[in-house]
This record gives C-alpha cells, structure tokens and sequence, in this order.
C-alpha cells in the first residue's frame, strides 16, 4: 500500500503501523509499535498537536473528523522534514467511548516543493526579476 496508515491508542502510542507507514516515515513496524507519534512530529508541532489530541480523546470529536484533509509536516526516521496529507478517523471501543485514533497519510512533499519553488518565482516576476 502506498498510503500509511497509523493507529494510535488514548495516549497516542502506535498500535498499527502498515508497509505505506515504513515507506514513507523509514521505520519498520517493530521500531514504531509501542512509540508514541512524537517519532514523527517534528518538536515545534508536538504541543499543538497533543493538546487537538487530548482534545479528540476527551470530547470524542474533531473538527478534522469528517474527512477533511489536513496538511501538516512530519519527520522521516533520517530526521529530513516531509509534507504530509491526512485524514483521521476517531476509534471507539464497545461502549462507545474514544479508544484511539487511526490517520491515513500521503507523502505529498514533491507536490509542496514544486508549488513553493512556483511561488517564489511568481513573486520574482511580480518584482522584475527573472523567471
């Protein structure tokens, strides 16, 4: 699969984390199980993130749940920044109450560059620069 897909329990430790996973982040299976996702949240982010997080857990809903597309960076195990894509969907045990959360996940980082590299030459021809 070329998607990852990363489940995560209340606490934000991988429970699953399938070949797309390995590809795209560079760790096996075995190195991520049992890991909390700060493996591939790059640190500044890390606060915003477990406090939306806590936030899902507690209240069961996200504004983010209903297949919004979110755009945020991430790490690769080799420490190089990625851009990623994803949606999630909040799991929930037997009595309904939020057991965790599961996240599919695109590189697009390829795409996030060349769009860069295009903005910043339209700015230079804006200016008179060359294109």
């Amino acid at each position: 699969m070329s998607d990852a897909i990363v489940a995560s329990d209340r606490d934000g430790k991988i429970t699953f984390w399938n070949p797309g996973a390995e590809r795209i982040f560079g760790f096996s299976a075995a190195e991520a199980l049992g890991q909390s996702l700060d493996i591939i949240i790059p640190e500044r982010l890390r606060a915003r993130h477990w406090s939306g997080y806590a936030n899902v857990v507690r209240t069961g809903e996200s504004r983010y749940g209903h297949g919004d597309l979110m755009s945020v960076p991430a790490l690769h195990k080799g420490g190089t920044r990625l851009s990623i894509e994803f949606t999630i969907v909040p799991l929930k045990d037997e009595a309904g109450a939020m057991a965790g959360m599961a996240a599919i996940m695109r590189d697009v980082t390829a795409r996030f560059e060349e769009i860069r590299a295009l903005r910043q030459k339209v700015a230079a021809a804006s200016q008179g620069g060359p294109i």
